[in-house]
């Protein structure tokens, strides 16, 4: 058996598989974000670690036959430690936007895009401890040690500080062409190489399972952890997808339009994000919306309901986009706007409105900026011919087939497709402790397809092009 554990925003999930794929139980614990100041999003360390003991204490059986640990997680916060590997202060995360000055002072410096190939978000780890050595020049005096969140996990794990091609590649201080720190990059910011993990590939074993701590999971001591992944090369691992092909749509926190390519193919100027995947040998393409399923769950708390009972409302079927409009821009944007400051509202509202109209907006609206990722994707040199669905959104058939019409591919929802990275870690843990191949895996069974409907393309094309007019 192999354990997959996936650091998440909103809690951190436990997949047990067999050496066949199959998924044989799953564990979830919650997290909360806390926003200390409007704009800023921080969690504490020790509730990940709190909360992956419990997710794994949900597993109910077979934890003392596993072989092999895989680790993903949400990808760019700063994990910032001193000389004895304690904590400074609390994790800066991926949707944190205080460092927007800083990350454009980084973007307007030319080798970040020329080493990176990519712009430099307010999201990403560097602008973070350039914004400490500004406003905490105390702190930041003491780190001797920046990890992003999966690997503080690994750290407690087995003592080991390493980081994998994936997640190392959305720090602003990563080479993906050459699979490595840039040391140029991380003068930049005041540090150098001896302040960041080592590196391993996502598929390589990096770091074994320490006996005090196995004793405590119900572990065997000693087994190997993989490299791992961030958290959206995780889940394409866990939907097949490890070279061109099929794409990946994520529905979770944020949301994702993602492309395996077999070498590295950066478009700084489209805000598309180019980075390792995780397998040696294999980069990938990402467009970037920071609010997806957030929108929906944020909506459902300003109603006093779940989700779920929102969505059940609806007219299951996905006709063209209502006159109520939403821009799901709750946390800022990435791509293609690189803008922290955008914010979330609708428009066209009127005294007919519902919040049947204004539930199916929110939907509409994150499918529509997921097209626009789509786009910026084709005009990168790369997209899909059709995307494979994952994360907690992809449940919702009304979703998907919005999807389906506004990004005018088939979207296909495998079996198990609520797994995501876990699944994808825990595949991870399966090559790293067995040596199996990315040739083994396969891609998971459809359970459902979507296809776009050709009477609706000119409606939701229309729609994408008002969204874009309104915002500017």
């Amino acid at each position: 058996m192999f354990l997959g554990i996936d650091l998440g925003t909103s809690g951190v999930k436990a997949v047990l598989i067999d050496a066949a794929h199959r998924v044989l139980g799953t564990g979830h614990a919650g997290l909360t974000v806390q926003s200390p100041v409007a704009g800023w999003s921080e969690q504490d360390p020790a509730a990940w670690i709190r909360a992956t003991k419990a997710a794994i204490g949900d597993l109910d059986h077979g934890l003392d036959q596993v072989q092999g640990i895989g680790l993903s997680g949400q990808m760019h916060g700063a994990v910032c430690l001193d000389r004895d590997d304690q904590l400074l202060r609390p994790a800066i995360l991926w949707n944190d936007g205080r460092a927007r000055d800083e990350a454009a002072q980084l973007d307007a410096d030319p080798q970040f895009h020329a080493i990176t190939g990519n712009l430099v978000f307010a999201g990403f780890t560097a602008p973070k401890l350039l914004w400490m050595r500004r406003h905490e020049p105390n702190l930041f005096e003491r780190v001797a040690r920046v990890l992003l969140p999966k690997d503080y996990l690994r750290l407690w794990l087995t003592g080991d500080a390493i980081s994998d091609m994936s997640d190392a590649s959305g720090t602003a201080w990563f080479d993906p062409a050459a699979r490595d720190w840039s040391d140029p990059l991380l003068a930049a910011t005041g540090l150098s190489r001896s302040h960041m993990p080592a590196l391993a590939e996502g598929s390589d074993v990096a770091g074994q399972l320490r006996a005090d701590i196995a004793q405590e999971l119900g572990l065997p001591a000693g087994i190997p952890v993989a490299g791992g992944a961030g958290d959206n090369a995780a889940t394409a691992i866990g939907a097949g997808i490890t070279g061109p092909g099929p794409g990946l749509v994520s529905l979770g926190t944020s949301g994702v339009i993602f492309a395996a390519t077999d070498r590295f193919l950066p478009a700084p100027e489209t805000a598309i994000h180019a980075f390792c995947h995780a397998l040696p040998g294999s980069w990938h393409q990402m467009g970037v919306i920071l609010s997806a399923a957030a929108c929906l769950d944020w909506w459902a708390g300003i109603n006093g309901r779940s989700a779920g009972e929102l969505v059940a409302e609806l007219d299951p079927v996905a006709t063209a986009p209502g006159a109520v409009a939403f821009w799901p821009y709750l946390s800022g944007e990435r791509t293609p706007l690189n803008d922290p400051a955008q914010r979330a509202g609708f428009t066209g509202l009127s005294g007919q409105a519902t919040r049947q109209d204004m539930t199916r907006a929110v939907m509409e609206g994150v499918a529509l900026a997921l097209a626009e990722n789509m786009a910026a994707l084709r005009e990168a040199g790369g997209g899909a011919q059709s995307l494979i669905a994952m994360g907690g959104g992809a449940r919702s058939d009304l979703w998907l087939s919005m999807l389906a019409q506004a990004t005018g591919v088939p979207v296909l929802r495998p079996a198990g497709a609520e797994t995501g990275a876990g699944f994808g870690a825990a595949r991870l843990g399966l090559m790293a402790a067995t040596g199996a191949g990315p040739e083994e895996m396969g891609q998971p069974s459809i359970a459902a397809r979507f296809d776009p409907d050709t009477t609706q393309q000119a409606a939701w094309s229309d729609a994408l092009s008002r969204l874009r007019e309104q915002r500017a």
